[in-house]
């Protein structure tokens, strides 16, 4: 009775013990240093302000400030209505998915898409694209490394850490100009080890607006030939830097006709407004079609031991789409309607800076393309457009245009004057000591 007393009240000092133990398991686990676009929409929404800016999101917004459903979603969600709950089309929705989304990339005509030389699987939006062909590369040349423009999305650098691929960087935009450094970029394609990894913005460059032109991409696309190099491309936003989804391609059509194997990130959460399904795909050249089975079958087995399949809703709505020719007609009206209206913005914002004299020059406004304006703010004139003005968006100064509306435009154009005035003072009289 006593030895047994004795064991029972060991076994309870052992759980004792062993629960103190395990309290401490995630005590030194600090909070992560927030993500700068999501800061800066908790900053905005706890703002009570009702004069307040959100220009930090990179998704739609009509010129009221609101989310925008297009019409050919609509549509495509009227046909699709009940049939995302029959698990024997997920498979097959998937495989369209990818076709049609490669001859988006590559041409509907290509022999890249007639003889399947493209290995390609649906992911979770651009993010997902990026992460899978991180850990791609990592799986099958574990000891390469990868450049990334100077800037980029700040998230690019996440994902291949994450996937523990080493990040470099190369020179592409110039802070003086505010346009490419195309001499620098070109000397740092030539001083990369042959045979390098390369991510590349084909059209409305994040976050900086500034694209190549058609005769820079040529001459990239040939230095890249001679070194060997990996083109990755991320195309976030085909359709918003010209509102021509073929003449967004382009860039990736120049290294085609070169005869390049490529990589390719699509989304479809900015140019179909399907931010919240996270529909995307990574699609990878091959030799062959042998090849792209092989490529696309190791994919595969990624994605399987990441996340298994995405939700099937949003690739039915992109595959929809895609698949008929008056969804797809209407989408392509509709990219055109959201890249004019931004555009639109680019020139009303900077004529109201022009107006209330500034003399500071604008034209980056209107030269740059796509979703983003690249302002040339520096982190305290955005500090104050915060503190002063209730006017949100990244500490690089990157404007989201699509957070730029009819009603807030010129609240917007006087805050900016209002907080570079002192730069433009000392610029005059630095002007006037000079002469």
């Amino acid at each position: 009775m006593y030895w047994r007393y004795l064991t029972r009240a060991a076994r309870r000092c052992s759980v004792h013990t062993t629960s103190s133990r395990t309290v401490g398991w995630w005590d030194h686990v600090a909070p992560a240093a927030k993500d700068p676009i999501n800061g800066v929409t908790e900053a905005f929404l706890a703002d009570p302000s009702p004069y307040k800016i959100n220009l930090g999101v990179g998704a739609y917004r009509d010129d009221k400030g609101r989310p925008v459903v297009l019409q050919c979603v609509r549509e495509a969600e009227a046909k699709i209505a009940g049939s995302e709950f029959l698990e024997s089309i997920s498979a097959s929705v998937s495989t369209k998915m990818v076709e049609e989304s490669v001859k988006l990339v590559y041409g509907k005509d290509s022999d890249i898409v007639k003889e399947g030389r493209s290995a390609g699987v649906q992911a979770l939006s651009g993010t997902g694209a990026c992460r899978l062909f991180a850990e791609f590369q990592r799986h099958f040349h574990p000891e390469s490394h990868i450049y990334f423009p100077d800037p980029t999305w700040s998230n690019h650098h996440n994902i291949w850490r994450d996937a523990q691929i080493p990040g470099r960087t190369y020179h592409y935009y110039d802070p003086d100009s505010k346009s490419l450094d195309f001499a620098a970029l070109m000397d740092d394609i030539k001083n990369a080890p042959d045979s390098s990894f390369f991510l590349l913005h084909p059209s409305a460059h994040n976050p900086t607006g500034v694209d190549p032109t058609e005769e820079q991409w040529r001459e990239i696309s040939y230095q890249f030939k001679v070194k060997g190099h990996f083109p990755f491309f991320d195309m976030a936003y085909q359709g918003f830097a010209s509102g021509d989804l073929d003449k967004d391609a382009q860039a990736i059509h120049i290294f085609l006709e070169d005869e390049h194997l490529i990589g390719c990130a699509q989304s479809y959460a900015k140019s179909m407004g399907l931010y919240g399904h996270r529909v995307g795909c990574l699609s990878i050249l091959c030799v062959d079609s042998k090849q792209a089975a092989a490529i696309r079958s190791q994919i595969q087995q990624i994605a399987r031991a990441m996340y298994g399949s995405p939700p099937v809703h949003g690739i039915l709505l992109v595959a929809t789409i895609l698949s008929d020719p008056n969804l797809k007609s209407l989408w392509i009206d509709e990219v055109k309607i959201m890249a004019d209206r931004i555009q639109r913005k680019r020139t009303t914002l900077r004529q109201n800076l022009e107006k209330l004299g500034s003399s500071l020059n604008w034209e980056h406004i209107t030269n740059q393309l796509g979703m983003f304006c690249f302002s040339g703010l520096t982190p305290y004139q955005v500090d104050r457009l915060a503190k002063d003005f209730h006017i949100y968006m990244t500490h690089d100064g990157r404007i989201s245009m699509a957070g730029v509306t009819t009603g807030n435009v010129n609240y917007l154009a006087n805050a900016i004057h209002e907080v570079t005035r002192s730069e433009q003072e000392t610029a005059k009289i630095l002007c006037s000591i000079s002469v």
